[in-house]
């Protein structure tokens, strides 16, 4: 904590605390690692939250990286006229684990296509579906074609194909340019 009253980083809203004995650093890249005084070892990861962080931005105006004889970085506080081994980026870490969804979507057997792709843009994609001329293959084909897909009907028959092209057009023109119809 002397550390960071002395870098002047001693009032954070960090709700990630260190156990005794820790000690964060950063990397001259800006990664945030950690250090156990006690076992002597370092580790990558928070040793309560187990998230990986690195310092967010720039130095701080008037302050300068350097690096000692030793290889060992060390801060310039042009400013206050102090040098700190500390980071005083260390306040504004980010995390660095990508976010995971908090719930699990799921699907049934009551599940739509249109339900699964809701949200999704498919402009510029190309989509293959076989036997698209009903059933699944029609919903999932019509699901594509109504999200922007530019979609390949795979079917045996080619007169029914292009009755389910016509649906297809048909529903799109419906939903989407009423003032096609």
């Amino acid at each position: 904590m002397a550390a960071l009253r002395y870098a002047g980083l001693d009032d954070t809203d960090s709700e990630d605390e260190l156990p005794p004995g820790w000690e964060e650093r950063t990397t001259k890249d800006g990664w945030v690692y950690y250090a156990n005084h006690t076992e002597e070892k370092t580790q990558w990861e928070h040793p309560k939250t187990g998230k990986r962080k690195r310092v967010a931005g720039d130095l701080p105006y008037g302050w300068e990286q350097e690096t000692d004889e030793n290889g060992q970085v060390f801060f310039v506080d042009h400013i206050n006229k102090r040098t700190t081994y500390l980071d005083p980026r260390l306040a504004f870490t980010v995390d660095d684990n990508p976010t995971k969804p908090t719930t699990r979507q799921r699907y049934d057997g009551s599940t739509t296509a249109m339900e699964i792709l809701q949200g999704r843009d498919f402009t510029g994609k190309v989509v293959v579906v076989t036997g698209a001329n009903s059933g699944i293959g029609f919903e999932t084909a019509k699901s594509f074609a109504l999200h922007g897909a530019h979609v390949i009907l795979a079917c045996r028959n080619m007169a029914r194909a292009n009755e389910a092209v016509s649906r297809i057009l048909e529903e799109w023109k419906t939903k989407y340019h009423p003032s096609l119809k």
